[in-house]
């Protein structure tokens, strides 16, 4: 692999070559290779797939996913606006059916269940989008899809919650990803303008005012952790978007356990 750096996130990174590493460790066992720290193989169901059992998350997600897009109903795969979520889905940037094969048929159904409220795997697409038909996406692994928008954000967004969770990819996903990546400038969610003549922008802001807009119910710029009980969506981890507005005192990176 020739060398070349790509922008991902904040940061440049050069692309490791896809290194050999053993399976199996002392033991012997399959020889698998990876890149940016994910497994490559093929996928496999080591266990039974129950989406209503294993991966059950709240619909009150909805609203922190609409916060952290600036308190807009937005779907990045398309660069469309809603005029209300009930026109949209909540959709897994990394399915969990994928997920499932993909290494998580072996963990616990906590687990499970974390990640499908993980708001970085959480986004909104209309129905058309998100579930099966010829364009849609379904369960399908970038390998076998890609959206029409917001490539680079998707892709890095699987990249970031394959590694959080230790999933593999497949050689075919693999291909995909690291295709889409040596071409992005930026990784950044693309908001594109409601007017087609108009060049698309970017928002820098990672947690915009959009969080105290659903959150502050007294409207005094914070949340506190009744209002965020009211909301349930405790605990408040820091990567959600009301956390910025929060008080966390012993610095640990969860408020209201």
């Amino acid at each position: 692999m020739n060398k070349f750096a790509i922008l991902f996130g904040l940061s440049f990174i050069l692309p490791i070559k896809v290194l050999a590493v053993s399976g199996g460790g002392n033991q012997g066992g399959p020889a698998y290779e990876s890149w940016q720290g994910l497994i490559i193989k093929d996928e496999n169901r080591c266990s039974p797939y129950d989406k209503k059992a294993d991966y059950e998350y709240d619909q009150n997600v909805e609203d922190a996913i609409v916060a952290s897009m600036n308190g807009q109903v937005y779907g990045p795969y398309t660069g469309s606006y809603f005029e209300s979520d009930s026109e949209t889905d909540i959709e897994h940037i990394v399915a969990t059916s994928e997920a499932h094969d993909s290494g998580l048929c072996s963990a616990t159904v906590s687990i499970r269940k974390a990640f499908a409220s993980d708001l970085l795997n959480l986004t909104l697409a209309s129905p058309k989008v998100n579930r099966c038909s010829k364009t849609g996406k379904c369960g399908f692994d970038a390998g076998e899809w890609l959206p029409e928008k917001n490539k680079c954000w998707f892709v890095n967004r699987i990249v970031q919650v394959k590694q959080k969770y230790k999933l593999s990819i497949d050689l075919n996903e693999y291909h995909a990803l690291s295709s889409v990546l040596m071409n992005c400038t930026s990784t950044d969610m693309i908001y594109h303008s409601k007017a087609k003549n108009l060049q698309p922008t970017t928002y820098d802001a990672p947690y915009p005012t959009g969080a105290l807009s659903i959150y502050d119910d007294n409207q005094n710029g914070k949340i506190s952790c009744k209002e965020a009980r009211n909301h349930k969506i405790t605990p408040v981890y820091s990567g959600h978007p009301a956390y910025p507005y929060m008080n966390d005192r012993d610095g640990d990176g969860v408020v209201c356990r």
